[in-house]
């Protein structure tokens, strides 16, 4: 048995639908800044962006890859021994998207829930939505593909619960007497 939404949740999910295109463009957009970030720091190139210090405003500083790393160390994350240690002055960007990236993701998360329970979809799609924030590029596809059937479902279910909805019962007006109405063939002519 398929669970559908409840009439009374509808309003709820549309607010939850705007916080959820929200998250997930910023997570998306932050997801995508750190992939260019750990690109810099892991690929041969081995730079870290520092905004401040030394090197200016903004400025890419070399990250020094301990001697124990092979060119496949980067690649096992069990691996002991293999350090990279930064070398720029000022405050570490390369850090900081990490960081503001796994806040977002939470808030992400939690407008994920805010738009799959009132939905009462199955858990494996609460998993698919979470996903959005760690595949890059998926938060953008899933973004449209949700709010296009979310929006699609609730206009299609708002006006057929309007209308099986009973009406009010209308205050009648007083009938006119017949003596104000003139139903004479007089002065037709």
């Amino acid at each position: 048995m398929v669970l559908q939404p409840n009439p009374r949740d509808y309003p709820r999910i549309r607010s939850s639908l705007k916080w959820y295109k929200i998250a997930s463009i910023v997570t998306g957009v932050m997801l995508l800044l750190l992939l260019t970030e750990m690109i810099l720091k892991y690929s041969p190139t081995h730079v870290e962006l520092f905004a401040g210090g030394d090197g200016g405003l903004l400025s890419f500083a070399p990250v020094v890859v301990g001697e124990g790393c092979q060119w496949y160390s980067l690649f096992n994350p069990f691996q002991e021994g293999c350090e990279m240690t930064s070398t720029g002055s000022g405050t570490n960007l390369s850090l900081m998207i990490l960081i503001i990236h796994g806040w977002f993701y939470v808030a992400y998360l939690i407008a994920c829930f805010m738009v799959w329970s009132p939905m009462r979809w199955r858990f494996s799609r609460f998993l698919k939505l979470a996903l959005g924030g760690v595949i890059p590029l998926l938060s953008f596809f899933m973004e449209v593909k949700v709010v296009r059937e979310v929006t699609a479902y609730l206009n299609e279910h708002e006006g057929s619960e309007q209308a099986q909805r009973p009406r009010e019962p209308q205050t009648l007006e007083p009938q006119q007497s017949q003596n104000s109405v003139h139903t004479s063939s007089e002065g037709r002519e």
